[in-house]
């Protein structure tokens, strides 16, 4: 078993981090903030306003301050807030209760959805589960498009809470939470709510349905399964603002980020060099350099070769049994992991550290697969490391990429869609699918792949990288991926036949 590696990329120059990289998000959040308030009071035009966002750019946080801007103005007396999953749509409704208070803030949301609100949420928000029950006093109503835009839901809206400032429509405003990840026949059903809409999202984040699946080719504007943002991004009648920061991964990971926002102005990373760190056990052998580059918050891409051939490309026992043998001293060992916590304008304070024994917040490692089989397979594993081990909640988890978007947590392990693969195709050259495989993590990210990337894009045919329109390369081409694969760290380990050990 021999193991080399290859230094990635020089991290850019150009990088700002700390109160500088985050005062560009406020002030595009402000650009949007007074669009907002001139269309409230008459000086624009605009029917939607778009703050497109990086994944971990506190979106979130601006999109509750948006709430709050339009709630103080006097043309302004009640808005709603939907997307598309109650997961995205719960902890909003917590974070703007914690805000405005539960005498304003309803979420509205159907009755078999309410045992799975979190106490954290039922504290700070009135609950509704039909029209009648939303009480008068709250200006505030969140809910699943499904929810919002049932059928005759405006109507029901305006019979019991009669209409908002602007005299015809239940609410001034509709903000869309997860804007990219809400496709256009869902935008539709609610669109009619408010005179203005305005979405907050990532641009890389997957589509709820395939957004190939467009049964009006003979009008590439037109497409009911496209993230709705995109059928209006050019339209003259919509303020489109871009927040030029992130606040998630480490400052290593910035120039990987980058390759998936290259058509921004810029992407700074408010995390700076130093921020975050884990503190690895004593290791050995290939688990100890690969945890090490890991540890160094370097994207790092570990290639085997010498594997037995899989079931197929993207059901791969051996593969993930190399994934096994590198965790297992990790998680025997126990490790550290630190991070910088920062005020509300980026500046650094204290450090927070995170054990494995004594897990707290986001989960510690998740691995993630593509497929269902390749996750069931990667579950079956962490049952078997968390049983023996006796690991505490939160310390190993398994989840395939696009169940984990919107989610975070401080190590991934993720198997590369290409591993294994013949040529690229609209499923393993998502650009959605792979932003998300590698934008999950705030200290380590670990890409796991057969060996034989470089052939496979050095021989693939061309594609195009943008056939629908969508934001970014929807369906990334070999280009693409070669310049992804550049911000790695990489690391080819080859197996003999006589030692298959990792560890």
């Amino acid at each position: 078993m021999t193991i080399t590696f290859s230094p990635p990329a020089a991290s850019p120059a150009d990088a700002l981090h700390h109160e500088a990289a985050a005062k560009g998000n406020f002030e595009a959040a402000q650009s949007a903030v007074s669009a907002l308030s001139s269309v409230l009071s008459g000086d624009a035009d605009h029917d939607k306003i778009l703050l497109r966002a990086a994944a971990g750019a506190g979106k979130s946080y601006a999109l509750v301050r948006m709430v709050r801007e339009a709630m103080e103005h006097a043309s302004c007396t009640r808005v709603g807030v939907t997307a598309f999953a109650n997961k995205q749509v719960f902890p909003l409704a917590g974070e703007l209760g914690k805000e405005l208070g539960a005498s304003r803030v309803c979420l509205f949301v159907a009755e078999d959805r309410v045992p799975e609100l979190p106490q954290n949420v039922l504290d700070h928000v009135s609950v509704a589960t039909s029209t009648g029950t939303i009480p008068e006093t709250c200006s505030v109503i969140l809910g699943t498009s499904h929810k919002m835009g049932a059928w005759g839901q405006r109507k029901r809206f305006l019979d019991h809470l009669g209409p908002a400032a602007n005299a015809e429509l239940p609410f001034d405003v509709l903000f869309v939470d997860e804007a990219w990840q809400l496709p256009l026949h869902r935008y539709t059903t609610v669109e009619g709510l408010a005179p203005l809409s305005v979405g907050v999202g990532d641009v890389g984040q997957l589509p709820p349905i395939d957004p190939s699946q467009n049964p009006w080719r003979g009008d590439p504007g037109y497409n009911p399964y496209r993230a709705w943002p995109t059928a209006f991004e050019d339209d003259e009648r919509t303020f489109t603002v871009d927040l030029p920061a992130v606040w998630r991964p480490t400052a290593a990971q910035l120039r990987l980020w980058r390759t998936f926002y290259g058509d921004w102005d810029r992407l700074d990373c408010v995390a700076g060099p130093g921020d975050r760190s884990i503190e690895l056990p004593a290791l050995t052998g290939a688990a100890a350099a690969i945890w090490a580059s890991v540890a160094t918050g370097d994207p790092t891409l570990l290639e085997v070769d010498g594997l037995p051939d899989p079931e197929a490309a993207d059901i791969d026992p051996p593969l993930l049994g190399v994934v096994e043998e590198l965790l297992v001293p990790l998680l025997e060992g126990g490790f550290t992991v630190v991070r910088r916590r920062y005020d509300g304008v980026g500046n650094p304070g204290d450090e927070v550290r995170t054990t494995s024994d004594a897990p707290s917040g986001d989960p510690l490692i998740v691995v993630l697969a593509t497929r269902n089989q390749a996750v069931d397979d990667a579950t079956a594993m962490v049952e078997r490391l968390t049983e023996k081990y006796d690991l505490p909640d939160g310390v190993l988890l398994a989840s395939t990429v696009d169940s984990w978007q919107g989610q975070t947590n401080a190590i991934t392990v993720a198997i590369h869609p290409l591993s294994g693969a013949d040529q690229l195709d609209e499923f393993n050259s998502a650009f959605g699918r792979l932003a998300v495989t590698c934008t999950r993590a705030t200290h380590g990210l670990l890409m796991v792949a057969r060996a034989g990337l470089n052939d496979l894009l050095g021989e693939a045919p061309a594609r195009p990288g943008t056939p629908l329109g969508e934001p970014g390369n929807r369906s990334l081409p070999r280009q693409t991926h070669q310049r992804i694969l550049a911000t790695f760290s990489r690391a080819t380990l080859k197996l003999d036949a006589s030692n298959g050990d990792a560890g």
